[in-house]
């Protein structure tokens, strides 16, 4: 394995400046993260106070109990959690929802990111410091996670796609699915026969059978794959979790107002800085979603004395609302907005590890998070990485072809390419015989014309019809050029599509089955150990 860093701008622009030029958005941030002493300031602040957190006994309590249900329950693990059962000990966090099969790849470069960045802060302030992964089980946004990508034999760009199981808004760890039958015939079907593979069906087939929810299905697969390295798993809508978390969402729903206010706050700076809030945020927005009799997730916002949806159909009273956060915790989950701040008050977080979009979603809560008594986090942004396989580099070096010019100008790189084999030639001979065609058949055109006034509309469609004729020719040729050349054709595709599938990076389209299929899980552990710096940058990993 080989790491080359490559120079790729972010798709998020406050993302990028926080990455590259962190003064320009330093004030929507608590820390530097690149700042020598930040780290150790970060880590006083949480030993010096003494806020109202959730109860650490319980909070292991409820961590040991799911990782176990889930199978992670690996030595690593449970040093893991009986570090975190200490006072000093901290955690560095990240998280993403429960993709099928894991999502595209960036889900797996988050859990590397925390997992080294966990053991860098530990080795720096001299402290324990724990790995937690956060999976977003109260998510309802089905889409976002029910399908899979995958490059075939014939160059093109599937995907596989659940149906949903109720067509309900709710969220995705209470989805059950009677069976995964046809997502694992699929993915036979796509996966290539390797040394790797009936392992790796063996797998899914078994972590398949125990699991009932999307959430289930993550967590036995991510546990596969980071467990050994001691990384907690923890879904955020697990009701034992919302149990501990009922204090703060009665905290959050006595305080939605100004909280709201304060993001208005945080939204209207941010757009003073120059930059386009990531989320929209309106007034009356009460920043929580609530559960209804029918288990549909909606967002709340505040009318009058009571709290409704954004239709208006749906109508609850605010003492009912706050009687049920301290007995039905489970009722209630956070937006975007909060889940920051109750993240921050169940770990003793040090770090959180985000993609660029999350790092614009957290630059509106700096208000937020003080009006509650907190500080925001180290916000470190995660790894990125472009997998680049052997055959791969091997033509993209034939062709001359740098990683660059494959993700900012593949296509003219490829009409260039094919012009050079000789098209080119054909273009202007053709182009130079339509040229002097008409330019020989316009005295024609005017003779005719004069003899006969209505045989000039007969010789236009002569002189068309002649054309389409040379450019028919033309296409022809220009077709028997591309078959000639089809082999080259396709190996400069393959490393587009390889790069830069859908015109997107790699990292949010594949899946990691089709590497692991390849090269076996290896390849993770070695990113794990490798050195480099978390610095925000684009690596290129070539196998």
């Amino acid at each position: 394995m080989q790491l080359v860093e490559a120079v790729r701008s972010k798709s998020q622009p406050l993302a990028e400046d926080y990455c590259r030029h962190f003064e320009k958005v330093a004030e929507r941030f608590d820390y530097h993260p690149w700042q020598e002493g930040e780290w150790e300031r970060r880590a006083d602040w949480l030993a010096s106070t003494r806020l109202e957190r959730a109860p650490r006994g319980g909070l292991i309590d409820v961590l040991t109990a799911y990782n176990l249900k889930q199978g992670n329950d690996h030595e690593a693990v449970r040093h893991s959690l009986a570090l975190l059962a200490q006072e000093e000990t901290l955690v560095v966090t990240g998280g993403q929802q429960a993709g099928l099969f894991t999502g595209p790849l960036l889900v797996i470069y988050k859990a590397v990111s925390v997992i080294r960045l966990a053991r860098e802060a530990s080795a720096k302030l001299g402290k324990p410091v724990v790995p937690v992964f956060w999976i977003a089980g109260e998510d309802h946004d089905f889409d976002e996670v029910n399908h899979w990508y995958a490059l075939t034999g014939q160059l093109a760009v599937e995907r596989f796609r659940l149906e949903h199981p109720t067509g309900k808004r709710e969220a995705v760890s209470r989805l059950a699915f009677e069976s995964w039958a046809d997502a694992l015939a699929k993915m036979e079907e796509w996966l290539q026969d390797s040394d790797f593979k009936p392992e790796l069906m063996a797998r899914l087939r078994e972590y398949a059978d125990s699991s009932r929810t999307l959430t289930d299905y993550f967590a036995r697969i991510m546990g596969w794959l980071f467990g050994a390295h001691g990384l907690v798993l923890l879904d955020s809508d697990d009701p034992a979790l919302r149990r501990l978390e009922s204090p703060m969402f009665q905290r959050l729903l006595a305080d939605c107002e100004e909280l709201n206010r304060c993001v208005l706050t945080g939204s209207a700076v941010v757009a003073e800085l120059g930059y386009t809030p990531q989320a929209d945020q309106t007034p009356g927005q009460a920043n929580l979603f609530f559960y209804n009799d029918e288990g549909e997730r909606t967002l709340l916002y505040r009318d009058g004395d009571s709290f409704a949806n954004r239709k208006r159909t749906f109508r609850i009273e605010r003492a009912e609302l706050e009687r049920l956060a301290r007995e039905e915790p489970w009722r209630f989950s956070n937006n975007v907005m909060t889940r920051p701040m109750m993240q921050d008050y169940l770990l003793p977080v040090l770090a959180v590890v985000l993609g660029p979009g999350e790092i614009a979603y957290w630059a509106l809560t700096r208000e937020a998070f003080h009006r509650m008594g907190l500080r925001l986090p180290l916000i470190m942004p995660r790894l990125e990485f472009t997998l680049i396989e052997g055959t791969v580099h091997k033509n993209m070096e034939k062709f001359g072809l740098t990683y660059d010019a494959v993700m900012d100008r593949f296509d003219d790189f490829r009409e260039e390419w094919l012009m050079d084999q000789g098209q080119y030639e054909v273009e202007e001979l053709f182009s130079e015989t339509r040229r002097r065609f008409l330019e020989l058949y316009r005295p024609v055109l005017e003779t005719v014309a004069s003899l006969n006034p209505g045989l000039a509309k007969l010789g236009e469609t002569n002189r068309q019809k002649i054309v389409e004729q040379i450019d028919y020719l033309r296409n022809r040729a220009a077709d028997s050029l591309q078959s000639k050349f089809s082999s080259g054709l396709r190996q400069l595709d393959r490393i587009h599509l390889s790069l830069n599938p859908l015109s997107k990076p790699q990292e949010r389209v594949y899946n990691v089955f089709a590497y692991l299929n390849r090269y076996g899980s290896g390849w993770i552990d070695q990113l794990i150990a490798a050195p480099y710096d978390n610095d925000g940058k684009h690596r290129l990993m070539f196998f």
